[in-house]
């Protein structure tokens, strides 16, 4: 994919346009072809039909490495407790050992935020968990979806001005990340569609 998702018809570059003005050939057409979100050899599309097209959105690489560096960290900090007093240091009272604590939860913490950053679809809408924060958007209010090259996830362009990230699919899963945005792209051109459209 060499354009964003959600850019103006760019046939052949993986651009999908998003959002109620798109119709319903302009998404699903580009988007759910043969390297499109459930097509074959894409590798990483959730399955076919509704109940993959609604699958959750989450990153692979950024699940794993954050999981692994969250182990790491418990286990080190374990055996920092137990290991420390033992070497003969001194200077090192209850207040350090509380430290080391609280650094190694709040390691944790952050590691296992970044495991499960993801974006729920339900009938209503897109619930996205963020790093920091958790929001709900409905469908309507979507108006497209960018993916292009340099974004590390995808951008979503809502109705209101604003934007939100959507920390679930991440550019360094490579393909995989470019077949679930054309497979969000597709959801919301489904949610979306107006008698009309058809």
């Amino acid at each position: 994919m060499t354009g964003d998702v959600g850019g103006p018809g760019a046939p052949g570059t993986g651009g999908v346009r998003s959002g109620p003005g798109a119709g319903g050939s302009g998404m699903a057409g580009s988007g759910a072809g043969g390297s499109g979100a459930g097509g074959p050899g894409t590798g990483g599309a959730a399955g076919s039909g509704a109940a993959g097209l609604s699958a959750v959105f989450r990153p692979r690489a950024a699940r794993w490495v954050s999981g692994t560096l969250a182990a790491l960290v418990a286990l080190g900090t374990a055996l920092l407790l137990i290991l420390l007093p033992g070497t003969g240091l001194s200077g090192y009272g209850v207040l350090d050992r509380l430290g080391f604590v609280l650094l190694g939860i709040g390691i944790v913490w952050f590691c296992w935020r970044q495991a499960t950053v993801r974006a729920v679809p339900s009938d209503s809408g897109l619930r996205v968990r963020n790093l920091a924060t958790t929001r709900t958007v409905d469908w309507a209010s979507i108006v497209s979806i960018r993916f292009g090259q340099g974004r590390p996830w995808v951008q979503l362009d809502l109705a209101d001005g604003d934007t939100l990230a959507v920390m679930g699919i991440q550019r360094a899963d490579g393909d995989y990340a470019d077949a679930e945005a054309r497979r969000l792209a597709t959801l919301v051109a489904t949610r979306t569609r107006t008698p009309r459209d058809d």
